[in-house]
């Protein structure tokens, strides 16, 4: 029996539709510009989010590198969440790679960032402070989705301070879906938008980044840099295709089955769920009982992730059924009742 993995929306398999239709897919040479199936999946990317351009990528973790690079230079500064992607899981690469100063900052309950407290970090033109470049929001952010009056609120914050703005769209679907804002419009918003096609999506593979066509010509020669360029990588981008046009609309499963198990993880004496957005389960449990939840749960075949903060994250994907929301509850509440 396959494990029942709620670690990440990452661990999924390709579908048989999927399989099928890279199976089929028109190969070129990416590299040199001549993969079709690479081009139809930027192309389409492009005209969802009503963006000038975009580029097809490895990972999420690349293209908010690539954007990192793209928009800021050596000696600039990029302002990010304490708890975002951007800084806390991408290895530190715009620093490393490209002398960015990250400048961080708590996020509110909410996954957004004061922007007072923003306004306050930006440093003044002085040769004894880095350059502020760059404010790099996520969404959603650790399943909760900005909202869209604060998406206004930073563009016209941004425009006010002559800055750019990114944003980690990873899971941008997500928001799309958990809100009924289309994704354009979340979209609009920004300089530029990394979306992550291996998460929630489905693909096995492969992020894309979108901006305007000058942006995107600079990051193309960035990725090539970083060893991003693929060949024959419209194997990878039909699977993008196919979730594009098939797994966007099928989120809504994924988070009536996260608010499933919230509801029966609430039910458990002691255990503390934080309100759920879209497909992802923050769950705080007694502490004399945590330490143990992750093996004990292994050996029911059921994954589990500690999060910060000592929750237990567990998100919810195409690869979990309904029926299987009922066995995660009934393994808690034998392990802690």
């Amino acid at each position: 029996m396959q494990a029942i993995d709620l670690r990440s929306d990452t661990v999924t398999r390709p579908t048989a539709g999927m399989c099928k239709a890279m199976d089929a897919a028109a190969l070129g040479d990416d590299v040199f510009g001549d993969d079709p199936t690479v081009k139809r999946l930027e192309a389409m990317a492009a005209e969802m989010l009503g963006m000038e351009a975009a580029l097809f990528a490895p990972s999420g973790t690349q293209t908010n590198l690539i954007a990192l690079l793209t928009h800021c230079g050596r000696g600039d500064e990029y302002i990010v969440g304490q708890q975002a992607h951007t800084y806390l899981f991408e290895g530190g690469g715009g620093a490393v790679l490209g002398g960015i100063q990250p400048q961080p900052l708590d996020q509110e309950p909410d996954g957004s960032l004061d922007l007072a407290r923003v306004e306050a970090l930006i440093k003044p033109d002085d040769y004894h402070f880095a350059r502020t470049r760059l404010l790099c929001l996520e969404n959603t952010t650790w399943g909760k989705i900005l909202r869209l009056e604060y998406l206004k609120q930073a563009r016209k914050f941004i425009d006010d301070h002559g800055l750019l703005l990114h944003l980690d769209g990873a899971r941008i679907f997500n928001a799309v879906v958990g809100s009924g804002i289309p994704v354009a419009e979340i979209a609009s918003y920004f300089d530029s938008v990394s979306v992550c096609l291996s998460k929630g999506l489905g693909a096995p593979v492969g992020s894309l980044l979108l901006g305007d066509k000058d942006f995107i010509k600079q990051g193309k020669r960035w990725r090539k840099m970083l060893g991003g360029g693929m060949r024959q990588s419209g194997l990878l981008a039909a699977a993008g295709i196919y979730a594009l046009e098939n797994h966007v609309d099928r989120l809504a499963e994924d988070h009536v089955n996260a608010s499933l198990l919230a509801k029966g993880l609430s039910a458990i004496a002691g255990v503390a769920v934080d309100p759920v957005q879209t497909n992802m389960v923050l769950a705080s449990i007694p502490e004399a009982s945590r330490a143990g939840v992750v093996e004990y749960m292994g050996e029911k075949d059921i994954l589990l992730m500690d999060a910060s903060g000592g929750k237990i994250r567990m998100v919810t994907h195409l690869d979990i059924e309904e029926g299987a929301i009922e066995t995660v509850v009934d393994a808690f509440t034998g392990y802690l009742c």
